[in-house]
């Protein structure tokens, strides 16, 4: 007799298998809740230790060490035709007023390898500090001042705890008798950290001491801004055509596919494009922002334009409607209603893209912008350089002052960025419009 009738479990099993099932998958989503919170632990924790890492190193680059000197400008040596006039000044030998100043302060020291040891106490580039105050101010000449000069870039880590005093001399970058030197100096309250105002105002050196990041900081404002003006207009544009106006035939659909296309092409094929064609083939200067910005121009531009036409679809078709209906002609419509509801997805496809060319060293490379250049650049056709750009010549730099160095130059390139991207949100939440 067939037994098909029968019921497989009774109702207390079949409560009993619900309620296991129901257990397993409450333990799952437990389970996976666990892992994506775990996740957000770990890379804020990452993160966290990067910022650490970075701050902890780099905000010793805001500091320098400066070291006290009675300079006497001695006549003989400063201008001896006496004239006073600005080459006769420029050429004088302002290194022998620091030696004998050191000299003065440490008579004990004999011999050249003595005087060489205690000039290295002193930054190779203070005597231009004291050449630029007497050109300034001829008044000086003849008079004794004490002047804060800036320390050798050893005496600087010293000063910061960053040389082990109980190394062995040989390798120490400074010596015994120089640590007693600079001992001496820092119990006369001669040796001192300040304010390190040549790092925030002065261009590039092949001197840790001396080295600073405005240069780098005035060529990427120039190339961004440049960038910003050229991709946002012609990026929107081309987005509100292809979008609003232009006809589905197969050259719009090529023409959508490249563009898509172009956004995942690396970034380094666009710096051999600009060197080919805007320096190769138009002869505009190397290593300007103008050549930077039209190479980071064509970098953006697929960002911003997939970005616009995404917030440009999100409009509703009502919006479209009612405009047409109350008798709006098409650019009426788009203008006047559909781009500024449009406008702050079009904003955020912009941060993303000047974001990602701020943070862009790759192209600018092969357009000449890693060039080692001192000055700070006044216009964009003045060669220059860029902060990722520095940053990456610092980091290969040997010399170990170089190595805080390269962390303040990522401090300031990440103030850089929150201060862009602060002002691009600004801007969005003041156009942005609800519906």
């Amino acid at each position: 007799m067939s037994n098909t009738n029968k019921p497989r479990h009774t109702p207390q099993e079949t409560q009993a298998i619900v309620e296991r099932s129901l257990r397993r998958r409450y333990w799952a989503e437990r389970r996976f809740r666990t892992y994506g919170f775990l996740a957000v632990v770990a890379g804020m924790a990452f993160l966290v230790y990067l910022f650490f890492v970075i701050f902890s190193n780099g905000l010793g680059a805001f500091r320098q060490t400066e070291l006290k000197l009675a300079i006497y400008y001695d006549p003989q040596i400063v201008d001896p035709a006496g004239t006073r006039k600005p080459d006769d000044l420029n050429a004088a030998d302002y290194q022998a007023l620091i030696r004998a100043a050191l000299k003065a302060k440490f008579p004990e020291v004999e011999g050249r390898a003595g005087v060489r040891d205690l000039m290295r106490l002193v930054s190779s580039s203070a005597s231009f500090d004291l050449q630029h105050g007497v050109v300034e101010d001829p008044a000086l000449i003849g008079t004794t001042q004490e002047v804060w000069l800036l320390a050798s870039d050893a005496v600087d880590l010293l000063q910061k705890g960053k040389i082990e005093r109980t190394l062995p001399e040989a390798e120490r970058p400074l010596n015994d008798a120089q640590l007693a030197w600079t001992d001496k100096l820092r119990s006369e309250n001669a040796l001192a950290l300040k304010f390190n105002k040549t790092f925030v105002t002065g261009g590039d050196s092949r001197e840790p001491e001396k080295a600073g990041i405005w240069g780098a900081v005035a060529g990427s404002f120039f190339t961004l801004v440049l960038t910003l003006l050229l991709s946002f207009p012609i990026g929107v544009a081309t987005a509100i055509y292809l979008e609003e106006f232009a006809r589905r035939n197969r050259w719009t659909d090529i023409i959508e596919v490249n563009i898509n296309n172009l956004a995942a092409v690396p970034s380094i094929v666009f710096g051999l494009l600009g060197l080919a064609v805007f320096i190769g083939f138009f002869g505009l200067p190397r290593s300007s922002p103008l050549v930077g910005a039209l190479v980071l121009t064509l970098l953006t531009l697929p960002t911003i334009i997939i970005a616009s036409r995404a917030a440009l679809k999100a409009v509703p078709p009502s919006i479209r409607e009612a405009a047409l209906g109350m008798g709006a002609s098409k650019i009426q419509t788009v203008t006047h209603h559909v781009l500024p509801l449009a406008m702050p997805g079009m904003l955020t496809g912009t941060i993303i893209g000047m974001a990602r060319a701020l943070g862009e060293s790759a192209p600018l490379l092969m357009i000449g912008m890693v060039a080692f250049i001192v000055d700070v650049p006044k216009g964009i056709t003045d060669a220059a350089t860029a902060l990722p750009v520095q940053v990456y010549l610092w980091s290969d730099s040997p010399e170990r002052g170089f190595v805080e160095k390269t962390s303040g130059a990522i401090i300031v390139l990440l103030a850089f960025l929150v201060v862009m991207n602060t002002t691009a949100v600004i801007l969005r939440k003041r156009f942005e419009r609800r519906w």
